[in-house]
């Protein structure tokens, strides 16, 4: 079992921007999630467990070693898909996946052969190997994103907004190939999607302005709101009546009316209904929670 200790991470850019603040994450093997709005802080985490950047303060361990000290610790068991990454316009999948392969220290040709068809077909792409990476469409280009990220058999595999742009038949091939890797080596996914966290991750946090709002299991943040989120289908001009009197955690169009959903104790008002949480109604309570003491 792998163990990847995130201690008191700071890091501040030039411009006065604050990504990390304090930020303290436990992660062992299986699929791990990092949900957050855009500029919460997710990719500059990513970034720097990747060793791509460094950080003013706080420590990584990576069963037990110190990463900050000997970042080669985690780079010799890392694999990293980002958000995007470049291609050979006329270079094959198995051309790059060899050049990366003796990149990443695979010198044995026999071995790098073997490992590479069995990436290929893991990530099935083997019947489109000898194709183009630029001519293929998103989801294979993913597919073959994750297929470099496991050679040389990472024990980490950090992954940042996996699923954007992809249709609903590639993210659910993606879905099913993270679950099938999971098993042996700690999966970070880094998303601003929420039902991908959803349907993968067992254990998540929840990153906003550089600082981790929330840590724990999905169903957890979920029972934050048990007996207390009451929805009511509106017009849209009584919208702003409601808003008005209520905590109103979001609202959602549908068949042309909107349908508020309040956060309360007890029935706002006549006309609202009890109605069981999701993860996207706790996410958002968890993010309303932090602007409404800023407004304080």
């Amino acid at each position: 079992m792998n163990e990847l200790i995130i201690h008191q991470l700071e890091k501040t850019y030039g411009n006065g921007v604050k990504a990390l603040d304090n930020v303290s994450l436990t992660l062992n093997n299986g699929m791990f999630g990092l949900l957050g709005p855009n500029g919460a802080g997710k990719s500059s985490l990513m970034r720097t467990l990747a060793t791509l950047q460094t950080v003013d303060g706080g420590q990584i361990l990576f069963n037990d070693v110190d990463c900050q000290k000997d970042p080669s610790a985690i780079r010799r068991v890392l694999g990293y898909l980002p958000q995007e990454f470049g291609v050979y316009p006329k270079t094959s999948a198995v051309q790059l996946l060899d050049y990366l392969a003796i990149l990443k220290g695979v010198e044995n040709k026999k071995a790098r052969k073997e490992q590479i068809e069995k990436l290929l077909k893991l990530t099935n792409l083997y019947q489109h190997r000898n194709k183009a990476v630029a001519q293929y469409s998103g989801g294979m280009r993913q597919r073959f994103g994750i297929a470099q990220a496991l050679l040389g058999e990472p024990k980490i595999l950090i992954i940042d907004e996996p699923t954007a742009g992809l249709d609903p038949h590639e993210r659910n091939s993606f879905h099913n190939l993270l679950c099938d890797i999971s098993d042996f080596m700690i999966v970070m996914l880094s998303t601003h999607i929420v039902e991908d966290i959803n349907n993968l991750c067992p254990k998540m946090a929840v990153l906003q302005d550089g600082q981790i709002r929330f840590e724990g299991s999905p169903k957890t943040l979920i029972a934050t709101l048990d007996d207390k989120l009451w929805t009511k289908t509106v017009a849209k001009d009584e919208l702003a009546v409601i808003k008005q009197n209520h905590d109103v955690l979001s609202t959602r169009l549908m068949s042309g009316q909107y349908q508020v959903r309040v956060v309360a104790d007890i029935q706002p008002e006549p006309g609202f209904n009890a109605i069981a949480a999701d993860l996207e109604d706790a996410y958002f309570h968890v993010l309303s929670a932090h602007l409404n003491t800023l407004e304080d």
